[in-house]
């Protein structure tokens, strides 16, 4: 069958009706009720109303204590997010044999926009006609360039200890690896904390003086967001997506499992953020 342009439009959602055609439309519908339920639950886990977030919206927080939260969150998420990512793409290789050949590819596809945009490409051609993209705009290096902005050395990076739970954060991800279904209803999480902190992050880094109309907290955020580049609740709604061509039932209960037990973790970790504010009038707000 000859391709034509017009079939290479709208990628996303040729990735979703073949995700679609994989499976039958009775699954399909039956996961989606439960994964829209799900994320409903999720949204309303206590994590979602943090006061953390209104805390870093208000401003109140000093430099040297977000020095420490970013280093914390640098070790928690930003530093094995990626590493998920891929992890989740190659793990897709878990649908086959249950079902048919070439199944894989279309949650691949869809996940391969995701990790693009964490890679530093940027939808459009470049003056030659290919892909255009510089990797020192990936996300991760961003991240880094946050940390140069607070002056943080390469040498007090590798040197810092996260705490117990910025571990735990991080290990319950990367214990996800070898899980298909379980690494990708875990970076759907993940986005949601993302979705939720990344702007009030951003505000504190602006409170305290630094710029925020580009870099990292330029492109994390959701896509209607005019004061941004950002499209976490594209990258959050495709996971669940691709859970949704991957589970069956009997994976219903693990699912939601690890998912609220990911939230869990996330709220206790901005517990410790807080708990870390020993001043007064921080103690006060939280």
């Amino acid at each position: 069958m000859a391709i034509k342009f017009e079939n290479f439009n709208d990628p996303r959602k040729n990735a979703l009706d073949g995700m679609k055609r994989s499976i039958s439309t009775e699954v399909w519908e039956k996961n989606i009720a439960f994964l829209n339920k799900l994320r409903a639950d999720i949204s309303s886990h206590p994590v979602s109303r943090h006061p953390a977030i209104q805390m870093l919206n208000d401003g109140v927080i000093d430099k040297e204590s977000l020095q420490k939260i970013h280093l914390e969150y640098r070790h928690a998420i930003v530093q094995v997010f990626t590493d998920a990512l891929l992890m989740a793409q190659f793990q897709t290789r878990q649908l086959e044999p249950r079902l048919k050949s070439g199944s894989k590819m279309f949650p691949r596809f869809l996940l391969t926009l995701n990790i693009l945009d964490e890679f530093g490409f940027r939808p459009g051609l470049d003056q030659d006609g290919y892909y255009s993209g510089n990797p020192e705009y990936a996300h991760y290096p961003l991240f880094e360039d946050v940390l140069n902005d607070f002056g943080i050395s390469e040498t007090e990076r590798n040197a810092y200890q996260p705490s117990l739970i910025a571990e735990k954060v991080r290990t319950y991800l990367e214990n996800s690896f070898n899980d298909y279904k379980a690494v990708a209803a875990l970076l759907a999480v993940a986005e949601e904390e993302v979705i939720l902190f990344s702007p009030a992050l951003r505000q504190a880094t602006h409170a305290v003086g630094f710029d925020v109309d580009s870099g990292y907290y330029y492109v994390h955020g959701v896509s209607h967001d005019e004061t941004a580049e950002a499209a976490d609740d594209d990258h959050e709604d495709d996971l669940w997506f691709v859970l949704a061509q991957a589970c069956t039932e009997n994976d219903y209960e693990l699912i939601a499992k690890i998912s609220f037990e990911y939230c869990d973790l996330w709220q206790q970790f901005w517990d410790k953020q807080i708990a870390d504010l020993q001043y007064e009038p921080y103690q006060k707000l939280a």
